[in-house]
């Protein structure tokens, strides 16, 4: 039995090794230059574009282990790919905390967050939880999980949401770009869901607007021109 689950962590680590080396060798730095303007963190990023990382995730399929182990080579794209291929069924809370801490650029947040964190059981706490938090990029997950949660979260129920929009009216308060990108993004897609969301997200926008200062002021505005014309083609219909 010994030999037998030796053999098969020797066979995984080689998969692992042979994914990084593969990986390695489809780096671009002129790519790398490109996502640095961007906002992408460039340390230990290879330059690979997301559908060539997807590819890689269609052969592979759900893999937890590996998730696990590709997240540890801390390669951003190996990092992106443990997004894809790792398993929400087997994601633990503990899992999620460690990741969190090693965001460091805003597409590895939102890629984790929209392609696995959402879809485990513990999204809508960490949601709560992380908009709580002080350092940029977990915050910005917070709100991130929102959105995603809107768009991704087919059977929820609205009141689901409805606890979502005081956060994201204090939310609104953080001067700091990637964190009020998130949150005004949240707004939209909870505000996208439905009719009766679109009405409440309005509503949350303009109180947002009468907050004075200016991260808010931009949130709500940018908000309300997406959700205002969503409510005026649904008058239209309905006239």
């Amino acid at each position: 039995m010994f030999l037998l689950d030796l053999e098969s962590n020797i066979e995984f680590e080689m998969e692992c090794e042979e994914i990084l080396a593969k990986l390695k060798s489809m780096a671009n730095p002129d790519n790398v230059c490109g996502m640095a303007r961007f906002g992408i963190n460039p340390h230990n990023t290879l330059g690979i574009a997301i559908p060539a990382l997807r590819e890689i995730a269609k052969t592979v399929g759900r893999d937890q282990k590996l998730s696990l182990d590709l997240w540890e080579s801390g390669i951003h794209e190996a990092r992106l790919l443990a997004a894809f291929v790792g398993d929400p069924v087997r994601v633990t809370e503990n899992q999620m905390e460690r990741w969190a801490k090693d965001f460091d650029s805003w597409d590895v947040c939102d890629q984790v967050c929209s392609n696995l964190f959402d879809r485990t059981p513990h999204a809508y706490n960490k949601a709560v939880e992380w908009s709580q938090r002080e350092e940029e990029f977990v915050k910005r997950a917070g709100y991130v999980l929102m959105g995603c949660l809107a768009v991704h979260d087919k059977t929820a129920d609205d009141f689901r949401f409805l606890p979502f929009f005081p956060i994201i009216k204090r939310g609104s308060l953080d001067e700091r770009n990637f964190v009020k990108k998130a949150v005004n993004w949240a707004l939209r897609q909870i505000g996208k869901r439905n009719d009766a969301l679109n009405g409440n997200a309005i509503q949350c926008a303009e109180d947002i607007l009468l907050e004075g200062r200016k991260a808010s002021r931009w949130v709500a505005r940018d908000a309300l021109r997406e959700l205002r014309k969503r409510r005026a083609s649904v008058d239209k219909v309905e006239q």
